[in-house]
C-alpha cells in the first residue's frame, strides 16, 4: 500500500526549508548517539518504586554504605515528589500509595529526617488516605521481609505450586513472562521468611494508623470480581493452616524445583528475566537459601540498571538496547541518505546475532513444535524473546534489504516471520511473549491486586505482527494469519474510533499501530472504521497542534478521550497514523509538524518530561528517553518524503 501527500499546494521554500533543518538536525543527534559497536540505548525511566527498592535492597543485604550513590537517589527521589505530597507512577500523576511508601521508607533509609518539609508532606499525603496499609501486595512483600508487617498480611503462595500439574488451574504456563520470573524466587522467600539485615534499624511504623503488624490481608483490588476474589480469598484462608502440614520432603523438593527453574534462567550479567523484580528477588532468594555463588550473580546483574549522573541517580527497570535500536534504524531510513542508510546497516548488523536461533523458550509450552527465531527486548533474554521487538526489527530488516543492503538478512527475516506466525493465538491476536494467555480468572486472586498477571493478545503488538507479515509479502487472500489478526482488530475498535494501546499512551498509540497495519495490508481507506479513526485523532489534536494523552486513560471507568498536554512522541505517532490512512495532505497533519518544528530543541531533539510508554496498566509507567530522538524525526522525514512524492512500502 502506498500513500503520498494529497489535495496540497506545493509547500513555500521556507517551510520547507525549515523541514529539512529540522530533519537533519534531528538525524544529526540521533547518529551522534550511536555507540560505537552500532547499536543505541537510552535510558528507561519508571516511577519512585525501583531506585526506591534499589536502595532498599542495599540495606536488605547489610552492603557496605555507599553515600554518593545513596545521596544522588535520595536527591532523584525528592525531586519527582509531586505537589500532592507523594509520589505518582508517571510524570504529574495522582497519588499512588505504594510508590510513595517505598519512596518514604528509602529517603529515611537514606538518612533524610522525618521532620523535613518533605518528609513531613508524604507521611501526611500517606496519612490522610489510610495510611500505609492500602499499599499494593509487592510493597506489603517488601515490608514483610523488613518485619514491619506480618506474613499474614500477604498472600499465601506455597512453593509447592512448582509441583502443581499444568492441568492445574494454576500453573506457572498460565501466567505471564514477567509474573513467571517474579514469583518464582518469590516463593521461595515466603517459604523461608529471612528478615532484612537492615543494620541501621529503620522502620516506618508512623506511616500506619494502628500497629503495622495487625494490619490483615488486603482489600479487593477494584479491577477484581466478587464472586471470583470471595473464591479466591476462601482457598487463602485455607492454605494457610494446611500450608504448615506440608510434608518436609514435598517443600524441599518444590524449593528445589525452584531454584533449579532460576539457575536456568538466571541469564549471567543481564539478569533473571532481565528485569529488577525478579532480579532482585533472585538475589534475595540465594541469600535465603546460603547459596553466595549464584546470589553473587543474580545482585551484580542488577548495577547495570543504574543511571548516575552528576547530581542524582536512579535504577531503570530493564535497559532497552533491542528495541532503541529497531526504532533507530526505522527513522533513519526514513530519513534517507548515503551515510544514514550505512549507520543504520551497522545497527542491523548489531542486532543480527542477537536473534535466539536455539534455545526453545517458556513459549514452548503452548507452541512446542515452533521453531525459536525471536529477538527479545534487552542485551540478552534468551527464554523470553518477545513479539513486537521481533516485528520490528524484521521490518527493519526488509527495509534495509529493499535499499541495497543484499541478501545478509535474508535468513534472519524468514526465521523471524516464521516464529511470529507459530505465536498467533487462537482468537487471531498476537501477545507480548506467550500464546493463548488468556486465564483472565487468575488476575482475582489476592497476589494480582496489580491486575498483569497474565498477558493475552493485545492490539498494538497483532497491528505490528500484521505489518511485519504483509511488509514482507503476505496478504488477506492468501495467508489466513493475516485474515485472522485484521478480523481481531476490526472486532476490537471502540466506539470513539480508536484502538486500545498495550505498550504505550494509549489510544494514540493502538490507532497509530493499527492504521499503520491496515496500511501494509492493503485495507480500504474509505472503510468505516478507517474514516472513524482518522476522525477521532483529528479531534483529539491540541490546540497547540500536537496530541497527548496520560495515564488516565486506562482507568477501568474509561469513557472516552481526556485532554492531555501535547508531548512530541504522540505527536509523531498521530502524525504516521494519518499518513498511514491516506491523511498527508489534511491540516491536522500540517499543524502537527509545525508543532514538532516549533518545539525542536538547538539540539536537534525534543523535551518531553511527561511519561508516554507502559509497563502494567494502572499500575506501571514508562518514560523511553529515546522516543523524542527518534519517532518525531520519523514522523517528520516521512511528511518530507510524501511531499515529494515518496511511497509508503512499509509497515511502520
Amino acid at each position: 500500500m502506498t500513500f503520498a501527500v494529497t489535495d496540497t499546494t506545493d509547500m513555500p521554500a521556507r517551510a520547507a526549508s525549515s523541514l529539512e533543518r529540522g530533519v537533519n538536525a534531528a538525524l544529526d543527534a540521533l547518529s551522534v548517539a550511536q555507540r560505537a559497536d552500532g547499536h543505541w540505548l537510552f535510558e528507561l525511566e519508571a516511577d519512585a518504586t525501583i531506585p526506591a527498592e534499589y536502595l532498599l535492597l542495599r540495606h536488605y543485604r547489610g552492603e557496605p554504605f555507599d553515600p554518593a550513590v545513596e545521596r544522588k537517589i535520595a536527591a532523584y527521589l525528592r525531586r519527582i515528589q509531586e505537589k500532592h505530597g507523594g509520589w505518582a507512577l508517571y510524570h504529574g500523576g495522582d497519588f499512588d500509595m505504594s510508590a510513595s511508601v517505598k519512596a518514604y521508607f528509602a529517603l529515611k533509609m537514606a538518612g533524610d529526617s522525618t521532620d523535613a518539609d518533605h518528609m513531613l508532606r508524604a507521611r501526611l499525603a500517606i496519612l490522610e488516605r489510610g495510611g500505609a496499609r492500602h499499599c499494593n501486595v509487592f510493597t506489603r512483600v517488601l515490608l514483610a521481609l523488613y518485619g514491619i508487617l506480618d506474613w499474614r498480611s500477604v498472600p499465601e503462595m506455597p512453593v509447592e505450586i512448582m509441583l502443581l500439574p499444568r492441568w492445574f488451574p494454576f500453573h506457572l504456563s498460565k501466567v505471564s513472562y514477567w509474573a513467571r520470573t517474579v514469583i518464582v524466587p518469590l516463593l521461595v522467600l515466603q517459604a523461608l521468611r529471612p528478615r532484612a539485615k537492615n543494620p541501621r534499624g529503620v522502620a516506618i511504623d508512623e506511616l500506619f494508623i494502628g500497629p503495622p503488624e495487625r494490619v490483615g490481608p488486603a482489600a479487593k483490588a477494584p479491577h477484581q470480581r466478587w464472586l471470583w476474589f470471595a473464591l479466591f480469598r476462601a482457598i487463602d484462608a485455607v492454605l494457610r493452616p494446611a500450608v504448615r502440614l506440608s510434608p518436609r520432603r514435598m517443600r524441599r523438593r518444590a524449593i528445589e524445583r525452584a531454584t533449579a527453574f532460576v539457575i536456568e534462567r538466571l541469564n549471567g550479567n543481564n539478569g533473571l528475566g532481565a528485569i529488577f523484580p525478579a532480579m532482585a528477588n533472585a538475589a534475595m532468594m540465594f541469600d535465603a537459601l546460603g547459596d553466595m555463588t549464584h546470589a553473587t550473580i543474580a545482585r551484580a546483574s542488577l548495577e547495570p540498571l543504574l543511571v548516575v549522573g552528576p547530581a542524582e541517580a536512579y535504577c531503570q527497570p530493564c535497559v532497552s538496547p533491542v528495541w532503541d535500536t529497531a526504532l533507530a534504524c526505522h527513522a533513519l531510513m526514513e530519513a534517507g541518505g548515503v551515510q544514514a542508510h550505512a549507520r543504520a546497516c551497522r545497527g542491523l548488523d548489531w542486532l543480527l546475532p542477537r536473534q535466539v536461533l536455539t534455545l526453545a523458550g517458556d513459549w514452548t509450552a503452548r507452541r512446542p513444535h515452533v521453531r525459536p527465531g525471536g529477538w527479545a527486548f534487552q542485551y540478552a533474554n534468551p527464554h523470553y524473546p518477545d513479539l513486537d521487538d521481533t516485528a520490528v526489527v524484521v521490518m527493519a530488516m526488509d527495509r534495509a534489504r529493499r535499499n541495497g543492503a543484499g541478501d545478509r538478512y535474508d535468513e534472519a527475516i524468514e526465521r523471524g516471520a516464521e516464529w511470529v506466525r507459530g505465536l498467533q493465538s487462537r482468537n487471531g491476536g498476537w501477545a507480548a511473549f506467550d500464546v493463548d494467555n488468556t486465564y483472565d480468572y487468575l488476575n482475582n486472586i489476592p497476589f494480582a491486586d496489580h491486575g498483569a498477571l497474565i498477558d493475552p493478545p493485545t492490539e498494538d503488538v497483532t497491528a505490528r505482527c500484521l505489518s511485519m507479515l504483509a511488509q514482507i509479502g503476505e496478504n488477506a487472500q492468501q495467508s489466513a494469519a493475516i485474515k485472522r489478526g485484521l478480523d481481531y482488530l476490526f472486532a476490537r475498535q471502540t466506539q470513539e474510533g480508536s484502538w486500545y494501546g498495550r505498550w504505550g499512551l494509549n489510544y494514540i498509540y493502538g490507532t497509530w499501530s493499527v492504521l499503520c497495519a491496515f496500511n501494509a495490508c492493503g485495507v480500504d481507506r474509505a472503510l468505516p472504521e478507517v474514516r472513524r479513526a482518522v476522525a477521532w485523532l483529528v479531534s483529539i489534536q491540541n490546540a497547540d497542534g500536537g496530541w497527548g494523552e496520560d495515564g488516565k486513560s486506562y482507568r477501568l471507568d474509561y469513557r472516552g478521550y481526556e485532554p492531555a498536554a501535547s508531548t512530541a512522541s504522540q505527536t509523531a505517532w498521530a502524525l504516521i497514523g494519518l499518513m498511514a490512512a491516506g491523511e498527508g495532505g489534511h491540516p491536522a497533519v500540517s499543524d502537527g509538524v509545525r508543532y514538532l518544528l516549533r518545539t525542536q530543541g538547538d539540539d536537534g531533539l525534543w523535551d518531553e518530561e511527561r511519561y508516554t510508554a507502559t509497563g502494567f496498566p494502572r499500575v506501571f509507567y514508562l518514560r523511553y528517553h529515546g522516543y523524542r530522538k527518534y519517532f518525531p524525526l520519523w514522523a517528520l522525514a516521512r511528511y518530507r518524503n510524501a511531499l515529494a512524492g515518496g511511497e509508503q512500502i512499509y509497515g511502520m
